[in-house]
């Protein structure tokens, strides 16, 4: 079965066509919960009386997890998960059974690490991610009872087993509007925890539970599991906006204005990762109010700088905003190269956004 190996190619393939990357940065963690829906195991016996393979088929079950990592800023991010997963045992198949299965469960519970990229379509409202991960999963099948052809045999298994696992990962994240940081995710994951695993058990004479017993084994072969999951995320590092209250001189209601402030490198004119997600704020925040109106002011390095610095890097905020999903006609530029005033450390050159 190659599924999984198939979605990883898909995945892998398509992170270097990615342009833009999500204003997500630093630490975060993430709870969630969801179905898990295994794909029957192949089972190979070693118990006596029991010759062969069997099918051992699974209900629909859940699965939870809980993550943290750190994102570069940058698109990617890493994280390391812990999840649990259970499904109740529907029964078992094959030639050297006629029932049984029944009653039991397969459960795993492990880590994972993994390596996600967050795509940028355009929208402040949804943001698109893949990713891949390996780690190590701990299945314990515990109340498996099958019976043989002849119904003379019966073999139980309560045991565990670990083993190497991967994964691929798709899903949609929502940033929460007014809540920075915080972000609802659904995501679907196809998981293959590697066979070879041995569960030990018992074959008894006629009923289950009656002496005398042989002690045996199944030995499982790869298991291929799916799970839809519902998440909530929480970014420690989101940028807040500054905000603060203007009353105009007349008897007009009060109007907010925001203010954002973008720093630039000496003698550049480029916006860095942190500027962009800067930038993306002021325009996702402008984007509900009744009426906008972005002023862009951009400041001068200290004398003996190119005069027209100041120009370029408000231009390139202009550029970021229409890109954001601004009106370029909502955006007044005062680029008049303004001297910075400098500490002792030296200037900051800065751009400020202020939206009304």
């Amino acid at each position: 079965m190659r599924i999984v190996s198939i979605v990883l190619a898909l995945a892998l393939c398509g992170l270097p066509s990615i342009a833009r990357a999500q204003p997500i940065q630093g630490i975060y963690v993430e709870v969630g919960a969801g179905l898990h829906m295994p794909f029957a195991i192949k089972n190979t016996s070693l118990a006596p009386g029991f010759p062969g393979s069997f099918q051992l088929g699974q209900e629909l079950g859940y699965n939870t997890k809980v993550s943290v990592g750190y994102a570069l800023g940058n698109g990617w991010r890493f994280e390391l998960e812990g999840r649990i997963g259970r499904s109740a045992i529907s029964g078992v198949s094959g030639n050297l059974v006629t029932s049984g299965g029944g009653g039991g469960s397969v459960r795993n519970i492990g880590f994972m690490t993994n390596a996600l990229f967050d795509l940028d379509i355009g929208s402040p409202y949804v943001y698109p991610f893949l990713g891949l991960g390996v780690g190590y999963q701990s299945t314990r099948l515990e109340g498996l009872a099958v019976t043989n052809a002849s119904r003379t045999l019966t073999f139980t298994a309560s045991d565990s087993a670990g083993g190497f696992a991967a994964q691929a990962i798709a899903g949609l994240s929502f940033p929460i509007p007014n809540v920075p940081g915080l972000s609802v995710t659904i995501d679907y994951r196809i998981m293959d925890i590697l066979g070879g695993a041995k569960f030990g058990g018992s074959t008894g004479v006629g009923n289950p539970g009656k002496p005398p017993f042989v002690a045996g084994a199944t030995k499982f072969h790869n298991q291929f599991e799916q799970n839809a999951m519902f998440n909530v995320r929480y970014a420690f590092s989101t940028p807040r906006p500054a905000a603060m209250a203007m009353a105009p001189a007349d008897a007009s209601p009060v109007v907010r204005t925001l203010l954002y402030q973008v720093n630039f490198d000496a003698d550049k004119a480029t916006l860095s990762e942190r500027a962009r997600s800067i930038v993306k704020s002021a325009a996702r925040d402008s984007a509900g109010r009744p009426t906008t109106r972005i002023e862009i002011a951009a400041d001068a390095d200290p004398a003996g700088s190119d005069p027209r610095l100041a120009e370029h890097r408000a231009n390139a905020v202009a550029q970021a905003l229409v890109l954001s999903g601004v009106a370029r006609n909502a955006i007044a530029i005062q680029a008049a190269g303004r001297a910075s005033v400098a500490p002792a450390a030296g200037p900051v050159p800065r751009v400020e956004i202020v939206t009304r």
